[in-house]
């Protein structure tokens, strides 16, 4: 989430500098929007979330595999070194096997976490440009001169005070131009759960299997 609001922090501020130049002429309308609270209650984020959920659960089914056979075969290598029956080179050739296999969940838990991101960015890409077309196309309608962002991409606030925290923040008008129809307050409603950010967006890490010391 916090790459999100940042992408689109990019956006909305290149528009900041560019009409800097006109501010000491024209009259000054500022509004503020809230971006996580906007893509939160889109049906498109939403979605979106539901099927990263699907896709960690397929990585995190295949790394479960991974590590239960590791840990399969480190049990069978000790037994074997505690029977005393392993022929040196046999024992070499099983060392060498779990030696692979660790660098291999390795391997698999980094790239794991890469496609995720890259998906994940892939994914959100079109929600951002549609969040930031609404907020400029309802900016400009309600002749804003700035829309500023209610908190930083690291979650800290950005707008310390405001006479009304209602009366010029847009978000609402944005969902409603996005199509999204916020139910009064007080009536009854379901809230979607909070999701990470795609930074946080990773494959649970499995403990390593116990295996005896393995020859490099």
């Amino acid at each position: 989430m916090k790459r999100i609001i940042l992408t689109l922090l990019v956006g909305l501020f290149s528009t900041f500098i560019t009409l800097q130049s006109q501010a000491q002429t024209e009259p000054q309308k500022i509004g503020t929007a809230d971006v996580e609270y906007i893509l939160m209650n889109m049906p498109e984020f939403k979605q979106l979330e539901t099927d990263m959920q699907l896709i960690r659960k397929q990585l995190t089914a295949q790394l479960e595999s991974k590590t239960v056979e590791l840990q399969r075969k480190s049990e069978e290598y000790e037994k074997g070194v505690q029977s005393g029956m392993l022929l040196p080179s046999i024992r070499a050739d099983k060392e060498k096997e779990l030696y692979t296999m660790e660098q291999s969940i390795q391997e698999f838990e980094r790239s794991a976490q890469e496609d995720l991101q890259s998906k994940y960015g892939t994914m959100m890409e079109p929600i951002n440009l549609k969040v930031e077309a609404s907020i400029n196309k309802v900016a400009a309608a309600n002749n804003y001169t700035y829309i500023i962002s209610t908190q930083l991409y690291s979650g800290e606030k950005v707008v310390l005070y405001s006479k009304s925290s209602t009366a010029n923040d847009i978000s609402l008008l944005v969902l409603k131009d996005l199509g999204v129809i916020i139910p009064p307050a007080g009536s009854t409603t379901t809230t979607a759960p909070t999701t990470t950010a795609p930074t946080n967006t990773t494959t649970p890490t499995t403990p390593p299997a116990k295996t005896a010391p393995i020859k490099k």
